[in-house]
């Protein structure tokens, strides 16, 4: 099994499924809820490009209209103070785990290449992240997170 693939914790098809992945944002505790939301959607928006595996099956109601697929597995969010984003952001760094960033440059931008400019135009050390988002295995996505809270 690959560190992407579901691992049952019993077997049968009404066995609950739990991942050895993780999917997890991390916003800065002093945002609006306006911006916490664009964040989290932000920031996961490029994950099932990268990982596709992280996509389930499409959807289809009783009707057979059909629907996107979307992540097959939870995506945890969490907060915590501007310093548990840096710390958390060398962490992911430190272990190579797939990110993505959000900074406060940001909210003032309105296209993907401003976006993408903001960030380039900043050192690394320097980033105001306002937001950040981790896939990989649980216990390393736990260690990059370690002293941020659930989000409420």
């Amino acid at each position: 099994m690959s560190t992407h693939d579901a691992a049952p914790e019993t077997s049968g098809p009404e066995a609950p499924v739990r991942f050895d992945t993780k999917i997890a944002v991390l916003l800065r505790e002093d945002l609006e809820t306006w911006q916490r939301l664009n964040v989290t959607a932000f920031l996961v928006s490029g994950l099932g490009r990268q990982f596709p595996e992280v996509i389930g099956e499409p959807y289809e109601d009783a009707d057979a209209v059909g629907y996107l697929p979307m992540f097959r597995q939870p995506v945890l969010v969490f907060e915590g103070a501007k310093e548990i984003l840096t710390t958390a952001h060398a962490r992911a760094l430190s272990r190579a785990l797939p990110r993505a960033l959000f900074t406060s440059d940001l909210f003032t931008t309105g296209n993907d290449r401003d976006n993408r400019a903001a960030v380039r135009a900043v050192a690394t050390a320097d980033l105001d992240l306002v937001g950040l988002a981790v896939y990989g295995p649980k216990n390393a996505v736990d260690k990059v997170l370690k002293g941020a809270r659930m989000h409420p």
